[in-house]
């Protein structure tokens, strides 16, 4: 059971985060006059507190084990329910959206496999700039979007950001590929629990010996 230190500022933005997730959800599931326009709003402020969150908990020394799962989770939760509303709304592809998801549901289910052998796996930089270029995506696919509702409808007016949605669409889809295949490569032996793992990168346990319940930091890498 978390304690009260564990749920320091830095968490409870990362929950935060989660609640305007419901709330982008909800503006999305009814038609109105303007749900585009709020859903880019309420993205760009979800977006927002993923940076804030990380930058106070570095600051002010606010790290936690806790902030380590849920910072990520929060967004992959974030970042999933976006890319299925612009599915459901025409403006990415299937099959972007299912290499997007899996990935992020396959990371997820390692994270935890390594929470429960007492591992805490923070996020690396190519997780961080994975993130970025899918944010990046979705705020332009809902700028898009959201010319198009102001315009009164009209596909033109929105038709300018094709182009730039399309290319942070393959990178997203690029970089969501390549940091979960890094992912997977520098945690492969957890499958060899005798075994040490390599030092460096996403899943780094250091030169130590893994040992199933045994406290451990993760690095960043």
């Amino acid at each position: 059971m978390a304690t009260a230190k564990h749920w320091n500022l830095p968490n409870r933005i990362s929950l935060a985060r989660l609640c305007i997730c419901g709330l982008f959800v909800a503006d999305v599931s009814v038609p109105w006059a303007y749900s585009a326009t709020t859903a880019l709003g309420l993205f760009a402020i979800g977006s927002l507190t993923d940076w804030v969150d990380g930058w106070i908990a570095r600051k002010h020394n606010l790290v936690s084990d806790l902030g380590k799962l849920l910072d990520p989770l929060a967004d992959k939760i974030f970042i999933s329910a976006a890319f299925l509303v612009l599915l459901e709304r025409g403006a990415v592809p299937l099959w972007a959206v299912v290499v997007i998801i899996a990935r992020e549901f396959l990371v997820t289910g390692l994270r935890a496999l390594m929470a429960s052998r007492g591992a805490i796996l923070a996020a690396s930089p190519s997780g961080k700039w994975k993130t970025l270029a899918q944010m990046l995506c979705v705020l332009l696919a809902l700028g898009q979007m959201t010319v198009t509702e102001l315009a009164g409808g009209r596909q033109a007016a929105g038709a300018m950001l094709q182009v730039p949605v399309t290319v942070f669409l393959w990178l997203a889809v690029a970089t969501t590929f390549a940091s979960g295949v890094l992912y997977f490569y520098r945690c492969r032996t957890l499958a060899f629990p005798g075994e040490n793992l390599r030092e460096g990168g996403e899943g780094d346990l250091g030169r130590r010996r893994y040992s199933p319940g045994s406290e451990k930091r993760m690095a960043r890498s």
